[in-house]
């Protein structure tokens, strides 16, 4: 693989980003883009609502500033195509599908126009959008998606290309603002370092996705979600130690003397690996903290001299229950069938 540049990315970013973002403007690329990314400190709405759509978002952040400087006026969605350049949108369309959410109103006037005016509902999604703009770890997560699914689209067969091009499509918008150069260099250096996408070096410098970044693509999932399932022949070692010093999951045949025969390796597992994606699970701190608790009373149990069965089998479904009471993730899924199969062991 080759050596990331950083300092050409970096050189390259700030010479044209800007005259790519202009560019974007006159010309812009369409490119589908379905996004959903979820974690601790904020979620990303999915594709499938306002919010989450590149294009409605931006919408309703012009619609916000329509509404400041006229608020009692119907707004035609026609000038809102027209100023941003975005002549493969049909503004009736727009106008509609917001509509439908019931995030405006929309006049039946007899000059066919899509005028609209914003709802509670709308307002309420606008302050949302604002809100979510500011939080920096959304930002990135929703950048990495959004850039690698743009790359697959647009160059799935693994041929090289400028990265800096992104910035010219109506998806390099989070939360109806714009992704910037320095957001795209960071989201970068995270795909690459998740060996998703690969840096070539050339002038300028152009990226290429990996078989990886493709299968990453397949799977429909977000960016965050491939990283963080496990892997075939994967330890989780990054829990608490128990009283002996072992790592909870550190070993994959982890056998013990015990009168009932229990082998509890699933078990010892299934706690390490739950410990371990606990924080990027989405839940709130109060169930976090209790999910944790109970992986470590099932790794506790499991590394006894004497394991229990029916200790086992409470905390396993315990864990089980939780994560499906609260998270919605492929690495929550992933601890559910862990579960499922620690506990099909003791039948």
């Amino acid at each position: 693989m080759a050596r990331i540049n950083q300092r050409a990315i970096d050189k390259h970013i700030k010479d044209i980003a800007k005259s790519y973002e202009r560019a974007a403007k006159r010309n812009p690329i369409r490119v589908p883009i379905q996004t959903e990314a979820s974690a601790p400190g904020g979620t990303m709405p999915g594709r499938d609502s306002a919010e989450g759509d590149p294009v409605l978002a931006r919408l309703l952040m012009w619609l916000d500033e329509q509404a400041q400087r006229s608020p009692s006026r119907y707004i035609d969605v026609t000038r809102f195509v027209e100023e941003q350049q975005l002549p493969d949108e049909d503004p009736a369309v727009l106008a509609f599908e917001l509509e439908q959410r019931d995030l405006v109103r929309v006049a039946r006037t007899m000059g066919g126009t899509p005028d609209v005016h914003l709802t509670d509902a709308g307002r309420a999604a606008i302050y949302r959008l604002k809100k979510l703009r500011l939080d920096r770890a959304a930002r990135l997560r929703y950048t990495m998606d959004a850039f690698h699914r743009w790359l697959f689209d647009t160059a799935g067969d693994q041929k090289p290309i400028n990265p800096v091009l992104f910035l010219a499509t109506p998806a390099a918008y989070f939360a109806g603002s714009e992704i910037t150069g320095t957001e795209l260099h960071e989201a970068l250096a995270h795909l690459a370092q998740h060996q998703l996408i690969e840096h070539i070096d050339t002038e300028p410098p152009t990226v290429a996705i990996t078989p990886q970044g493709v299968s990453c693509a397949l799977t429909g999932g977000s960016v965050q979600d491939h990283v963080n399932q496990p892997r075939p022949g994967t330890t989780y070692n990054t829990y608490l130690p128990n009283a002996k010093g072992v790592i909870i999951g550190e070993q994959q045949n982890f056998t013990q003397n015990n009168t009932d025969g229990v082998d509890p390796t699933l078990f010892v597992q299934l706690a390490g690996y739950v410990g371990q994606v606990s924080p990027i699970l989405g839940l709130p701190d109060e169930d976090r903290v209790e999910l944790e608790r109970v992986a470590q009373e099932l790794h506790t149990e499991a590394t006894s001299g004497n394991p229990e069965p029916g200790r086992l089998r409470q905390f396993a479904t315990q864990l089980k229950d939780k994560l499906l009471e609260g998270a919605t993730t492929i690495a929550a899924t992933q601890g559910i069938q862990m579960a499922e199969q620690a506990l099909a062991a003791l039948m």
